[in-house]
């Protein structure tokens, strides 16, 4: 079943993104602060973008999501000033060494990642979506992605983007499948699609 994102589905959707969160393959046990990947790609999303927030749920709960922004520029600046700033408090620089995981993951909460303004320009909007291997392969990423095209084309977003690492060629496969194009970049790969 597909459904809004409601109260009370941060923890599942948390516990959703660390088992995907290794280029689609469980990262539990990765980091020392498991909640830090979800503090990067689930919770602004939940709590700033809830519009823009569908889940994928069987018998057992929620099982996958896609979350998104129909305006790039717009959540960054809604995050700065909403989402970043306590998360900074919580999660001081020094406390966290560079070279570990959990420290990149800290650096990113204090200087979050910005696609470029040419991308922005032509593809506004971008999403995250991860499922969990029991409701891979069921046609639910392919309903969960068209739903979004419909949610983001309706709020008048003309193009989205999404980063994807290379290792992860299942997930681009499936980006191409849905008219994705894929560019290499300096993080992955890059994926684009007019709306």
């Amino acid at each position: 079943m597909i459904r809004p994102a409601r109260p009370g589905d941060e923890p599942a959707l948390y516990d959703v993104c660390l088992r995907t969160g290794a280029a689609g393959e469980d990262a539990t046990g990765l980091f020392d602060d498991p909640d830090l990947l979800g503090h990067i790609y689930v919770g602004p999303y939940l709590r700033l973008e809830p519009d823009f927030a569908l889940v994928v749920a069987d018998d057992d709960g929620a099982a996958g999501y896609v979350l998104g922004t129909p305006d790039t520029r717009g959540f960054e600046a809604r995050c700065e000033e909403a989402w970043w700033l306590p998360l900074r408090r919580r999660y001081p620089l020094e406390a966290y060494p560079d070279d570990d995981r959990d420290g990149r993951l800290v650096r990113q909460l204090h200087t979050p990642r910005r696609q470029s303004d040419d991308v922005v320009a032509s593809y506004p909007a971008h999403l995250h979506i991860d499922l969990l291997p029991r409701v891979q392969g069921q046609g639910h990423g392919r309903r969960l992605m068209t739903a979004m095209f419909d949610r983001l084309t309706a709020a008048g977003a003309t193009g989205l983007h999404l980063g994807v690492r290379r290792t992860n060629t299942r997930a681009i496969a499936f980006y191409e499948k849905l008219g994705f194009t894929p560019t290499p970049d300096d993080l992955g790969i890059l994926m684009t699609r007019q709306l």
